[in-house]
C-alpha cells in the first residue's frame, strides 16, 4: 500500500474485487479524512467486511489502489476471542506491544542511558496511567474490577468478544476498523461504546446497522452499493435526508431526458423520409446517440416483517407477580421482591447491564422458570412467544423454510403454506433454500416467523437485531406497531427501544422496577456512573503510584545517572519548540487569508490545527522546564 496525502488516513481508487465470481466492488473509489468517524453501511451480503479484509491485506483486489499512510497502525477486534489464562487486564495492557516491550527491556536493560531513555518513552506515551485506561474500557465494557483480575477462560464468548474489543481500544491504532460491535454488546455497552468512538481522538470506520450508534459518533457515512463507495459528510440521518434528496432528482433528471428524447425519436419517425428535413433528422438521431442515459439507482426491496395478532385479546393483567423470586439454585435467587403486572397492550423495554437478571426474568415471564416463592398467575389460555438468539441453532440445517412451516400447517396445499413463509420475509428462492445456507438475517426472519405462528397473546424479543440490516430492523419496528398483543424487548438497539416501546423497567440489584426517565435520561446515568467509577479509579492509581511525572523522570534520568539522555531531550524539546513556533505563525497568516476571503471551512480547519499545534507547544514546554530543572538539580 503507498503513501497517502497526510489528510487522507484512507485513499481507495477504482477498486475491483470478486467472490467466488461474484462482483463486489467494480471501480469502486472513495477517501476518508485522518480523524474521521466514519459509518460504513450498505445491505447484508454486499461486500462490507470484505472491504476490511481489503483494507488489512487479508485480500488483495482485482485491481485499483488502497492507500494508507506510512507507517499508520490499523487495529481490529481479534476473530478469535482470547480463551488464556492471563487476566482481562493483562490481556488489555498487552494489546499496546510498544509498552509491553518497553517494560521487558527495562527489566533487563543494564546500560544507565538506555534506561533512561526507556523511562522517558514510558513517560511520553503515558504508561504509568495504562492500567487506569484499561480499567475504564473494561469497567465501560461491563467488566467490574473483580472481573477484571479473573482469567479470560472464564468467562463465555461473548464476553471475551467484549476483552477483545477492549484490547483494540486500549491499543488506540491510528485507523481503528468495528465490525458491528455491539451485537456482543448489552444496551449499557453499547451506550458507552457510541461515547467513546465520538471522542476517540483517532480515525475509525465502523460498520455497523445501530442506527443510534451511526448518529452520535458518526460524522460521515459510506454507503456501498451497487459495488460502488459513496461517501456523505454528516452522521446517518443527514445521509437518509441528502440519499433520498440526490434519488429524487436524478428521478426527476430522468423524467426530463426521457421527455426529450421521445420528442426527438417523434421527429425522427416524422420527418426522416422528407428532403427538406433529413438534415434536421441526422442531427437529432446524431443527438441522440450521443445522449448519455440517466440512469437511477433504484433500491432493491426489503420484505416486510408480519406478527399475526391474537383473535381474542385475553383480560388484563395477562401476567401479574406479588413478591416473586426466581433462580437457578434454591435459596439463591437472582431476582426477588417481584410485584409487577402486564396488560394485554403493554410495550415494555429491559433496561439494565448484562448479568443484573433480564434474561432470567425472561424466562420467568415465558413459563420457561418457575418461580421460587411468591404468587404469580397468567390469563386464561395465555400464548407466549420468546425469540432469543441461541433459538437460531434450533433450526434444522437440512429442512428449508418451507420444510419448517409445512410441519406446522399439516394437510394445507403448498401455495397456502409458500404464502405464509412469504409472509416472513422470504423470497420465492429462499423458501427452498436449507437453513444453514440462509443469511442470519433470513433465519431470525424464519425463526420470528415459527415462533409467532400460533399468534401470541405476549411476544418476548431478547436482542432480536443482531443479524438484521438497518431496513430490516425498520420493518420489525413497523411489525411491533402493527402487532396488537403485548411485547416486552431486550435489545442494545436503542432506535427499536424508543421506537417500539412505552414503558422502560430497569432490571438491577436483584430486582426489577419501573424507570421514570427516557433513554436519554438513562444514557446519562450510564456514563454518569462510567465517570464516577473511572474518577474513583484514577485517584487509587495516583495513590499507589510515585508521587509524579517528574518524579519519575527524576528517578529515570538521574538516580540511573542517566544526565546525558536528559540533555540530548532537552535539545530535541528546544528544536521541537521552535518548529512549533514557526507552525503556529504560518498557521495565524493563514486563517488572517481565509477570514478575508471569508472561506468558513477552511478557518475552521485551520482554527483546529492551531488549537491542536498549540497545546502540544505547552506539553513540551512543560517537559522542558521540568528535565531542565532536573538537570539544575543533579
Amino acid at each position: 500500500m503507498a503513501c497517502a496525502k497526510s489528510r487522507r488516513m484512507i485513499s481507495i481508487s477504482d477498486l475491483t474485487f470478486r467472490m467466488q465470481g461474484r462482483p463486489l466492488f467494480e471501480a469502486a473509489g472513495v477517501s476518508i479524512d485522518t480523524g474521521s468517524k466514519t459509518g460504513f453501511v450498505g445491505r447484508n451480503g454486499t461486500g462490507k467486511t470484505t472491504l476490511f479484509k481489503l483494507i488489512t491485506g487479508e485480500l488483495q483486489p482485482e485491481s485499483g489502489d488502497i492507500r494508507i499512510p506510512k507507517g499508520a497502525r490499523l487495529g481490529q477486534v481479534a476473530q478469535e476471542a482470547p480463551g488464556t489464562e492471563t487476566s482481562l487486564i493483562e490481556t488489555v495492557l498487552a494489546a499496546d506491544t510498544e509498552r509491553a516491550r518497553l517494560i521487558a527491556e527495562a527489566e533487563t536493560a543494564t546500560d544507565a542511558n538506555r534506561i533512561a531513555e526507556i523511562h522517558m518513552r514510558l513517560a511520553d506515551i503515558d504508561a504509568h496511567s495504562a492500567e487506569a485506561r484499561a480499567g475504564a474500557i473494561l469497567a465501560g465494557l461491563g467488566f467490574d474490577a473483580e472481573a477484571q483480575q479473573r482469567p479470560c477462560s472464564a468467562f463465555s464468548g461473548g464476553w471475551r468478544m467484549r476483552v477483545a474489543l477492549a484490547a483494540v481500544l486500549f491499543a488506540e491504532p491510528d485507523l481503528l476498523l468495528l465490525d458491528e460491535p455491539t451485537n456482543y454488546l448489552d444496551l449499557e455497552g453499547a451506550l458507552w461504546l457510541e461515547n467513546y468512538i465520538a471522542r476517540y481522538r483517532h480515525t475509525v470506520i465502523i460498520i455497523s446497522h445501530d442506527r443510534d450508534l451511526l448518529n452520535k459518533a458518526c460524522n460521515a457515512i459510506v454507503h456501498l452499493e451497487h459495488k460502488k463507495l459513496t461517501l456523505y459528510r454528516g452522521n446517518y440521518d443527514t445521509f437518509e435526508r441528502t440519499r433520498a434528496e440526490r434519488l429524487m432528482l436524478q428521478m426527476k433528471m430522468k423524467e426530463k431526458q426521457d421527455a426529450q428524447r421521445k420528442h426527438m425519436e417523434a421527429f425522427i419517425n416524422r420527418f426522416r423520409a422528407k428532403a427538406s428535413k433529413a438534415r434536421q433528422a441526422q442531427s437529432r438521431i446524431k443527438a441522440l446517440e450521443r445522449m448519455k442515459e440517466i440512469s437511477v439507482a433504484v433500491d432493491e426491496r426489503v420484505a416486510p416483517l408480519s406478527f399475526p395478532s391474537p383473535k381474542k385479546q385475553a383480560a388484563s393483567p395477562i401476567i401479574n407477580l406479588f413478591n416473586v423470586a426466581v433462580g437457578y439454585e434454591p435459596g439463591k435467587p437472582i431476582l426477588s421482591r417481584l410485584s409487577l403486572r402486564i396488560d394485554a397492550d403493554d410495550r415494555i423495554a429491559l433496561l439494565g447491564a448484562n448479568g443484573n437478571g433480564k434474561s432470567t426474568f425472561a424466562k420467568l415471564i415465558s413459563d420457561r422458570l418457575e418461580a421460587e416463592s411468591g404468587e404469580m398467575t397468567r390469563a386464561d389460555k395465555l400464548r407466549v412467544a420468546m425469540f432469543a438468539q441461541h433459538q437460531l441453532d434450533d433450526l434444522i440445517p437440512e429442512q428449508s423454510a418451507y420444510d419448517h412451516v409445512r410441519k406446522l400447517m399439516p394437510g394445507e396445499p403448498e401455495g397456502k403454506i409458500r404464502g405464509r413463509v412469504a409472509r416472513m420475509g422470504l423470497s420465492s428462492e429462499k423458501m427452498d433454500t436449507k437453513a444453514r445456507d440462509l443469511s442470519g438475517g433470513e433465519r431470525a426472519r424464519l425463526l420470528l416467523g415459527l415462533i409467532t405462528f400460533d399468534a401470541p397473546h405476549l411476544l418476548i424479543l431478547d436482542e432480536p437485531t443482531n443479524h438484521l440490516d438497518i431496513d430490516s430492523r425498520e420493518q420489525l419496528v413497523m411489525a411491533l406497531n402493527d402487532y396488537e398483543g403485548a411485547v416486552i424487548l431486550i435489545s442494545h438497539d436503542r432506535h427499536l427501544v424508543e421506537a417500539s416501546a412505552e414503558r422502560l423497567w430497569l432490571v438491577a440489584r436483584g430486582g426489577v422496577s419501573p424507570y421514570d426517565g427516557d433513554m436519554e435520561d438513562y444514557k446519562r446515568l450510564i456514563l454518569k456512573g462510567e465517570e464516577a467509577e473511572a474518577k474513583a479509579r484514577k485517584a487509587k492509581q495516583e495513590a499507589e503510584a510515585p508521587a509524579n511525572k517528574a518524579e519519575k523522570r527524576k528517578q529515570a534520568a538521574v538516580v540511573r545517572s542517566g544526565q546525558d539522555a536528559v540533555r540530548k531531550r532537552v535539545k530535541q524539546l528546544e528544536a521541537i519548540m521552535v518548529k512549533a513556533e514557526e507552525a503556529i505563525g504560518k498557521l495565524n497568516k493563514m486563517l488572517a487569508t481565509a477570514s478575508t476571503n471569508r472561506e468558513t471551512d477552511k478557518i475552521r480547519e485551520l482554527a483546529t490545527k492551531k488549537a491542536e499545534a498549540e497545546r502540544r507547544l505547552v506539553e513540551v514546554e512543560e517537559e522542558w522546564l521540568e528535565l531542565s530543572a532536573e538537570l539544575d538539580g543533579a
